[in-house]
């Protein structure tokens, strides 16, 4: 597994005047596989509207069993090494579509589309 990769939490925080303030916040970092999603329709949309989607493949413990598609995946390799404005977490960010952890004893399986600015 080459690339690697974080997974982020949109986790909210109340201030002292009762307002929400929400940020994302690293749950967990590991190695992964990307494989090229290929074929049907709602791929083949994405890609007409300019998104691209990737299958992911990371090893199977506590902390990527509880990934939901709540969360946003980053791609610490590549791309945004300072985070954009407030968002200060390197790496290019990825919506989490749909998460696998059933199918595989040994492997979580994630569809991601991306790339997302916040």
């Amino acid at each position: 597994m080459r690339e690697a990769v974080a997974f982020d939490e949109n986790v909210g925080t109340t201030g002292s005047l009762g307002g929400t303030t929400f940020a994302w916040v690293e749950r967990h970092a590991c190695r992964a596989q990307w494989i090229y999603q290929s074929g049907n329709e709602a791929v083949q949309a994405a890609r007409l509207a300019g998104r691209h989607v990737f299958k992911i493949k990371v090893r199977s413990c506590a902390s990527t069993r509880a990934i939901t598609t709540a969360y946003r995946m980053r791609d610490t390799r590549r791309g945004l090494p300072n985070g954009v404005d407030s968002d200060t977490l390197p790496g290019n960010r990825w919506d989490v579509k749909e998460v696998d952890a059933i199918t595989d004893r040994q492997w979580v399986y994630l569809t991601v589309e991306g790339e997302v600015v916040s």
